[in-house]
């Protein structure tokens, strides 16, 4: 039976969505139009009950969307498309942003409650700010729509509301069966079956979403000719946009770091730079609101970099969705056809909001003279300056593929190229933009909170300076005596140590002074050495990562596959081969491989393949023995528990000079689906991680055996096997076989056969030969350390020689990369810290504005 019912209901919401941003948008720009206040008022509150009905009606798209994903109708495509029966209910609620129709409806959830924030907590500006929002929610939800205009035949949207017959048409199948549904759908990407892409997505989308208003209230501002008014409440929603993107950023980069095999956690993707640019154009925007009462033409500025905040948070919506990146970024979506949509929303707000400053632009006010050095003014408008041209600068070589469209759309040809190392391309920049803006957070935190002329500067700078030089100094010497790294082989890193450390040491000066007057008044120099503490830990985690996986057996992994072989053989150098339970000494460890394992949905642990035997397309897998972990029987012989049978962990021991072992599990999912994917595992300490993945095995499932041979020997005598050699080592009688005692009329013999390789760690197997109940079974038995399978055929007791039948395979190993990370967890702290900086901030500026607001201004 097909649902489409919930699909209907859901559709019909959107539309709804769409009409009443529409209705609400006008009735708001109307009320704005009337001077009556009695008809004014009428008309706002009719825009703010259409307001409530649209917020209701994104309420119910999102109930149909996630009834559709989560009860399984996969006669839906979206549902087909994202998600399948396997999934955890975790991992489903990603399957609802995993789309771009998806992800579309969380942003516009996060417009509709913000919306619905501003209209209670400030009516004074309630008019022009929804004008501004309604606006933007019928252009997202156009996105949505997924409607057809008649005559024209012109698509709007694309909607998640889809039957597979209506996306697909043209399969064979609706022939056969016109209410076919598809028993499994292709699942969620593997690289999305994380626990931070539960979180992240919606922290990202509330950060872009958050940026609309303090663009709102600089449309509202221009609009009504409030040049200055409009900064005291955009100012604490700013200060929260940027600590909410920040922390969306990087729970992004956390995810890259602990899913992606790539080593590290930002790789200059075009995806990560396009939220990253809004984000540094929105602090410099911050940095010009909070001077505009000391100097008039931070006005000015400010209504630039916050309009340029949303717009480039279009920009980067555009880049992520039209397809434009489809060949730059692994991250980005494929185009749906909305790509023209997405462009006119684009250029709608672009051209109005800019229009619109031209317009209002000589009534603004601005100051004739020009700042002094000695202001703080003036250290600001170079740290606001610092970070527009680092944002340039990123967004400048992102956008080359949309610059070779516009090109080639005009009838010529554009050869130029995203660089081909994205990450040395742009840390080569922004390492010197880091370090200068490290250096002004301290410098203007001194020049803000210190009367500084220019006959006392250096009583105020000096010792900061020599502290910070002398700090410096020991820290090129720990390094160095720690081995992490040599700094004297990259001056550029020197510059950035001193500059993390001035940071730190004048932020840290001022913030001891503050707290001990009023600690509210701190966010700026908290934020400061969050930010010190996080280039910090960039600067060692990524200039000094070490690859300690450094292959000695002076053999390559493979001579034909491009991933070992470019780069002058870079990867064949940097990984090593562990067989399976034979030790191998990587620097400090004794790595041992210990086989793969499976992962059970209910299980604390993971268990041994020999344990369960998996059920095919089912999910399931019955237990082959009782299953025990930390002192606790989960299941019985025979019993079915779920399990994630695509996933793959790898359990390594890793012990240390000192006997310690610490045991990591990487992860392989083999999804014939959605493609495959390894995982890295991390060892943490307080000095960094020691980050591995696996970069290659064997796909032990399909595992080709090699014709049978046959060996006729006595007690110890040997045989070779390919690269063994093996012993009879001895042939015994047994009294029970598969765990059940033999009959009087029973007979069974057991041979020990010891096989020993080139690493001369002896292996062994035992095949049995049985007569039970006058049948003759002669079982197969299989060593996967030695890659060897045998049968025990006959006994021969007139000559005392045994025959068995021999087969041999790949044995089973990995492939193993190992990077150290040292001080990594600077960064993570430094990002705590610099949220908490933030959020302090906000408060703060928030507190400020209540009061003026409760006041009547």
């Amino acid at each position: 039976m097909l649902h489409t019912t919930i699909g209907n209901v859901g559709h019909l919401c959107i539309i709804i969505s769409f009409v009443t941003s529409v209705i609400s948008a006008f009735g708001y720009f109307k009320s704005l139009q009337i001077k009556n206040l009695e008809e004014q008022e009428s008309w706002k509150k009719f825009s703010r009950y259409s307001f409530y009905l649209h917020g209701l009606s994104i309420i119910g798209v999102i109930v149909a969307l996630y009834t559709i994903i989560y009860n399984h109708y996969f006669e839906y495509q979206y549902a087909w498309s994202h998600s399948s029966i396997a999934l955890p209910v975790y991992y489903i609620v990603s399957c609802f942003w995993e789309g771009q129709e998806g992800s579309f409806l969380l942003w516009i959830f996060w417009h509709a409650l913000l919306g619905l924030i501003l209209i209670k907590t400030n009516r004074k500006w309630e008019a022009p700010l929804m004008v501004v929002f309604a606006a933007v929610q019928a252009f997202l939800c156009s996105m949505i729509l997924g409607i057809v205009l008649p005559i024209i035949d012109f698509k709007i949207g694309s909607s998640p509301f889809l039957l597979m017959r209506e996306a697909m048409p043209d399969l064979p199948v609706w022939k056969m069966n016109a209410n076919f549904v598809p028993e499994d759908g292709r699942g969620l990407n593997p690289l999305l079956q994380n626990y931070w892409m539960v979180i992240h997505p919606p922290t990202l989308f509330l950060g872009f979403a958050t940026t609309l208003i303090p663009f709102a209230y600089a449309i509202a501002g221009l609009w009504r000719g409030e040049y200055k008014e409009w900064i005291r409440p955009a100012l604490p929603w700013s200060l929260f946009s940027a600590a909410v993107l920040g922390i969306g950023i990087i729970m992004g980069a956390y995810w890259a770091y602990e899913t992606l095999n790539f080593g590290g956690y930002w790789n200059w993707d075009p995806v990560e730079n396009a939220s990253f640019v809004p984000w540094l154009v929105l602090i410099a925007a911050i940095h010009c609101m909070i001077i505009y009462k000391t100097n008039e033409s931070a006005l000015r500025i400010s209504f630039i970099l916050v309009i340029t905040t949303f717009i480039l948070v279009l920009y980067s919506t555009f880049l992520n969705r039209s397809g434009v990146l489809g060949e730059a970024s692994v991250h980005s979506f494929t185009d749906l056809g909305l790509s023209g949509q997405l462009l006119l929303y684009l250029l709608f707000f672009l051209v109005g909001a800019v229009g619109l400053l031209i317009y209002r632009w000589k009534n603004i006010p601005t100051e004739e003279q020009e700042a002094s050095v000695y202001s703080r003014e003036f250290w600001i408008f170079i740290g606001a300056t610092a970070l527009c041209l680092s944002s340039f600068q990123i967004i400048a070589a992102t956008s080359l593929p949309v610059y070779n469209k516009i090109v080639e759309a005009l009838g010529f040809v554009s050869k130029l190229a995203p660089p081909a190392d994205a990450p040395t391309y742009y840390s080569k920049f922004q390492l010197w933009f880091a370090a200068a803006v490290a250096i002004l957070t301290g410098t203007g935190q001194y020049f803000w909170w210190r009367k500084i002329k220019k006959e006392n500067i250096a009583q105020h700078f000096l010792t900061p300076a020599l502290v910070s030089l002398i700090l410096t100094s020991l820290g090129i010497l720990a390094t160095t005596k720690l081995e992490l790294g040599d700094f004297f082989s990259n001056p550029t890193y020197i510059a950035l140590l001193f500059a993390c450390i001035y940071a730190f040491v004048t932020n840290g000066t001022i913030l001891f002074n503050i707290a001990r007057g009023n600690y509210k008044l701190s966010g700026g120099a908290v934020t400061h050495i969050g930010f010190a503490m996080m280039l910090f830990g960039i600067l060692y985690s990524s200039g000094y990562s070490k690859v300690v996986s450094i292959n000695t057996s002076g053999f390559a992994i493979s001579n034909k596959d491009e991933a070992f072989t470019k780069n002058n053989d870079k990867e064949n150098k940097e990984n090593v081969v562990l067989w399976l339970n034979t030790p191998l000494e990587m620097g400090k460890y004794t790595l041992t491989y210990k086989g793969v394992r499976v992962e059970g949905r209910e299980l604390p642990e993971y268990v041994r393949p020999e344990q369960v035997e998996l059920i095919e397309n089912d999910f399931h897998a019955v237990a082959l023995q009782d299953i025990e972990q930390q002192g606790k029987k989960y299941y019985a012989k025979g019993d079915t528990l779920p399990v994630f049978p695509e996933n793959k962990y790898y359990e390594i021991d890793f012990r240390d000079k000192d006997g310690k072992v610490t045991t990591l599990y990487p992860r392989a999912q083999i999804n014939k689906k959605m493609g495959n994917a390894f995982s890295p595992d991390l060892k943490h300490s307080a000095l960094g991680d020691l980050y591995t993945y696996v970069a290659l095995a064997p796909n032990l499932d399909e595992k080709e055996w090699s014709k049978t041979e046959k060996f006729t020997v006595a007690v110890k005598d040997t045989f070779f096997l390919n690269d063994y050699v093996a012993v009879l080592d001895e042939v015994k009688r047994v009294t029970e076989f598969e765990g059940k005692p033999l009959g009087p009329q029973d007979a069974a013999v057991q041979a020990r056969i010891l096989i020993s390789g080139k690493e001369a760690i002896p292996h062994e197997i035992k095949p049995v030969f049985v007569i039970r109940d006058g049948m003759v079974a002669m079982p197969p038995v299989e060593n996967a350390e030695a890659g060897v399978r045998a049968r025990f055929v006959s006994v021969d007791p007139q000559t005392g020689k045994f025959t068995f039948d021999i087969n041999t395979t790949q044995r089973d190993f990995i492939i193993l990369k190992a990077i150290e990370k040292p001080l990594v967890n600077i960064l993570w702290i430094g990002t705590i810290i610099l949220s908490i900086g933030f959020v302090m901030a906000t408060i703060r500026r928030y507190r400020e504005f209540k009061l003026m607001r409760d006041k009547g201004f």
